[in-house]
This record gives structure tokens, C-alpha cells and sequence, in this order.
């Protein structure tokens, strides 16, 4: 596969080469895959907690407290999940943290399901929030170091695409079963979490045979494991080819770098990096540039996607009505995820995320003004459709612009920051609702997603068509 100079400049090391230099094959689609489809139980667990608020607020007699904790608690879990995990992710390597994360999150679904009153269901949601913290840090940081330049943005695209079905699913799911009240002597909505605790399980073992990431391994001085993890990918993603790096039994190479690694891990020291590194050039405009970001854009993004139905049922819609019309509006995300697959690559990355967040200013002032059920469903669907270009680009971009040393640390901690203004939301957003109605909540909404833009204007580096290395 033939490179561009600015495609290798940044490839320093054989590792990396060899990484860049691979032509996108069946194992890199099967990676795709199975990293997506983890993604979506946390997509299915963020946008659950506005179904089980709606869904709740009746046979519970939830005060407006109460259902701005359902939605809170898991986002607090994530707040704390995302600092220690993304940390841990940086020390420990990124496959060890991804069966860590889904385990805990299947675990404490399960408590959660088993909710006798709302109190155990918010502690429940915080624990199962905490093992889910870092998952979409771990998709951004583990797909970006080891996909090549030239599909790095479209497979990461095509990831979350998979994903983001979980968004419409929870919703659609809620609709259903909490219109059914009981299956087999279980109300409704304990199956939704059922359903994403047990389905969480089955990615988990799937993701066992996942490899390390070779770019954490080369850069904690374990080279040889490293070039033992990147000859069995060369040879499983065109075993047909007899290339200059692979090798004809991977399974060999690795035993024989595994009985090789423990000495050269003695002579190679392995390269940590301080986190004060974020805040040195030329990496302190960036780390300015993307805490504003995250917390700018919680409000236009999961603001939506976790108050829609409660946004609906404060209009006078029935808890059904609510769910059903969210669900539809909820068809856009993975539809928006897939529209981003083109894009991402022809466009440059902050251009499509300034695009994409106008777009969802807009038609989010719509969604706060309209009545009428078609202008609700129609306004809705072409913000989630905005919002999902808008989160792919801004997924692929945070994975671009650190070092692997500190990705998974300086975008785990800004991207917790997310996650601690989307524990506020619920109760600022919900405050306002009820004194100001729902065009004042997505009027304040746009407001900040236009100072994000400017944000992101400003202060954000090109990342298209570079090397992960020159970048």
C-alpha cells in the first residue's frame, strides 16, 4: 500500500510502520465489529436513564428530584469510571480495562434490574455507570492505534455506527415493555436492564481474543511483544501474503517473543509520561481547546438524547406517547452515524464537528417550539442525525490529537468532564423546564453549542490525512 509523505512522516518507530502500512483486511473489519458492538451498551445505558425516569415517574411517584437522580447516577459512575479507568488504561494496556469495564457493567445492570425502590436502582445505575466510564475512550484510543491513517476515521465511524443502534433500541425497547407492564410476572422495563447486562456478558467474552494494543506495548518498552501482537495481525489479516514482516506461525512467534520479552524489558526502560505533559506545549492549547469542548457539548448532545422523553411528557404527551415519539426521533443516531462514514474522511474533522453542532442548534430550537407530533418526530430525527456526524467526528478527533503515551489519560479526563456536567444537567435542565418550558431549555442549548464552535474554530489543530505519530 503506498503511503503519502505526510501519511509517514510521524510513523517513528517499526511498529508503527508496519501498523500504517496494512492494507485494511478482514481482521480489521472483525476489530471494527466487535469494539462497536461493546460501544453500544454504554450508548443503550446513557439514553436509558430518560426511558426509565418516564417510565418510573408513575408507578414509582417519582418527585422531579428523584427522576433527575435516575438520569444523574449513571453519569456520576461515568464521571469517576472515565477518570480511574482512563488512567488505568494507560498503565495497565487497553485490552485488560475493556473486559473490566463491560464485567463490572453487566454485574451491577443486573443489580439494578433487581431494584426494589429508587434509592437501590440510583446506587445500582452509579456502579454500573463507573464500569462503563472509559469504554468510549478505550474505542477511541485502542481503534486509533491500530488502524491505518487511510480508514482510521471511517472504521471508527462504522464502530459507532454499530453502536448507536442501542440508542433507538432502549428507547423502542422501553416503549414496548413498559406498555406490556409485565413479562412472565417482571415488569417491563427490569428486562431492559436484563437485556443490557446479559448481552454486555456476551461481548465481554468475544473481546478475550482481542490483542493488545502494539503501540502501548512499544510504548511501555515491551518492543518485543509488540512485534510479536503486530506479525499475527499481518498474517490473520492476509494470511494468503507472505509480506517481509509475517510471519508463517504467529502462534510460535508469540511464544518465542513472550520467552524473549522478559530480558529485553530489562534493557528497554519503559517510557512513562508525567500528566503535567497535557499542559506543556504543544499540547496545552490542545488540552484547553477539548475540556471546553466536553463540557460545551454535553449539553447539546446528551442533553437531548437523556430529556426527550421527560421533555415530551412535561408537554402533556402520555409516558407511551413520550417513549414512542423518542424512539422515532431516536432512528437518526445511527442513521447520522452512518452518513458521518463518508464524510469523515472527505471532510476535515473540526470543519464537520462546527457543521454538525450548528446543525443540531438548529433543529434543536425547532424540537423545543413544535407541538404538533410530525414537527416533534421530524425536528428530533435531523438533531440526532447531526449529532451522531457530529460525535463520530469529534470521536475520531480526540483519538488524533495526543500521544499514545497520554491518550487514553488526556482524553479519558476530559471526557469525564462530560460525564460530571451530565450529572448537573438533569436537575438545571429539569428546573428550567418547569419554569421556563422546553424552548428555553434547547434555546440555552444552542446558545453553547455556538460558543463550542468557536471553540473548536479557534483552538483545534488539523488531524485529516496525517499519521497518528506526525500528528
Amino acid at each position: 500500500m503506498t503511503q503519502t509523505a505526510s501519511s509517514t512522516a510521524g510513523s517513528s518507530s517499526p511498529v508503527s510502520r508496519r501498523l500504517e502500512v496494512l492494507r485494511p483486511g478482514p481482521w480489521h473489519r472483525r476489530l471494527t465489529a466487535i469494539v462497536g458492538v461493546g460501544a453500544f451498551f454504554d450508548l443503550y445505558e446513557v439514553f436509558l436513564g430518560g426511558v426509565l425516569a418516564a417510565a418510573l415517574a408513575e408507578p414509582w411517584h417519582l418527585s422531579q428530584t428523584q427522576k433527575s437522580w435516575i438520569i444523574a447516577a449513571g453519569f456520576l459512575g461515568m464521571f469517576v469510571g472515565a477518570n480511574v479507568m482512563s488512567l488505568l488504561a494507560d498503565r495497565f494496556g487497553r485490552r485488560r480495562m475493556f473486559l473490566v469495564n463491560l464485567g463490572m457493567y453487566s454485574a451491577f445492570s443486573l443489580l439494578c434490574a433487581a431494584a426494589p425502590d429508587v434509592n437501590w436502582l440510583i446506587a445500582a445505575r452509579f456502579l454500573a455507570g463507573l464500569g462503563l466510564g472509559a469504554e468510549l475512550v478505550l474505542v477511541d484510543t485502542y481503534l486509533s492505534e491500530l488502524l491505518p491513517t487511510a480508514v482510521r476515521g471511517r472504521y471508527i465511524a462504522w464502530a459507532y455506527t454499530v453502536g448507536f443502534l442501542g440508542v433507538p433500541l432502549a428507547a423502542l425497547l422501553g416503549a414496548r415493555l413498559v406498555a406490556e407492564h409485565e413479562i412472565a410476572g417482571v415488569s417491563g422495563w427490569r428486562w431492559l436492564l436484563v437485556a443490557g447486562a446479559f448481552g454486555a456478558f456476551c461481548i465481554q467474552w468475544m473481546r478475550r481474543a482481542l490483542p493488545e494494543s502494539p503501540r502501548w506495548l512499544e510504548a511501555r518498552g515491551r518492543r518485543a511483544e509488540a512485534e510479536a501482537v503486530v506479525a499475527r495481525i499481518e498474517t490473520l489479516n492476509d494470511p494468503g501474503t507472505a509480506g517481509a514482516h509475517q510471519v508463517p506461525a504467529p502462534r510460535k512467534a508469540e511464544a518465542e517473543a513472550q520467552a524473549q520479552a522478559q530480558a529485553q524489558t530489562q534493557a528497554v526502560p519503559t517510557v512513562r509520561v508525567p500528566l503535567r505533559r497535557m499542559f506543556q506545549p504543544p499540547y496545552r492549547r490542545r488540552t484547553v481547546m477539548w475540556w471546553i469542548f466536553q463540557v460545551l457539548q454535553t449539553v447539546g448532545y446528551y442533553g437531548f438524547g437523556s430529556l426527550a422523553p421527560v421533555v415530551l411528557a412535561a408537554k402533556g404527551h402520555s409516558t407511551t406517547a413520550s417513549l414512542g415519539y423518542a424512539a422515532l426521533s431516536f432512528c437518526g443516531y445511527p442513521l447520522g452515524s452512518a452518513l458521518s462514514i463518508p464524510l469523515i474522511e472527505r471532510f476535515e474533522r473540526r470543519t464537520l464537528i462546527i457543521v454538525a453542532a450548528l446543525g443540531q442548534a438548529t433543529f434543536g430550537l425547532l424540537f423545543g417550539f413544535a407541538d404538533a407530533a410530525w414537527l416533534i418526530v421530524g425536528s428530533g430525527f435531523l438533531l440526532t442525525v447531526c449529532s451522531n456526524v457530529f460525535s463520530n467526528a469529534f470521536h475520531v478527533y480526540q483519538a488524533e490529537i495526543f500521544p499514545t503515551n497520554l491518550r487514553s489519560s488526556a482524553i479519558g479526563i476530559a471526557y469525564s468532564l462530560s460525564r460530571l456536567v451530565s450529572v448537573i444537567l438533569p436537575f438545571i435542565a429539569l428546573s428550567v423546564l418547569d419554569d421556563l418550558g422546553a424552548a428555553a431549555v434547547f434555546a440555552g442549548s444552542a446558545a453553547l453549542m455556538v460558543l463550542l464552535c468557536l471553540n473548536v474554530g479557534l483552538l483545534g489543530p488539523k488531524t485529516k490525512g496525517l499519521a497518528l505519530d506526525a500528528i
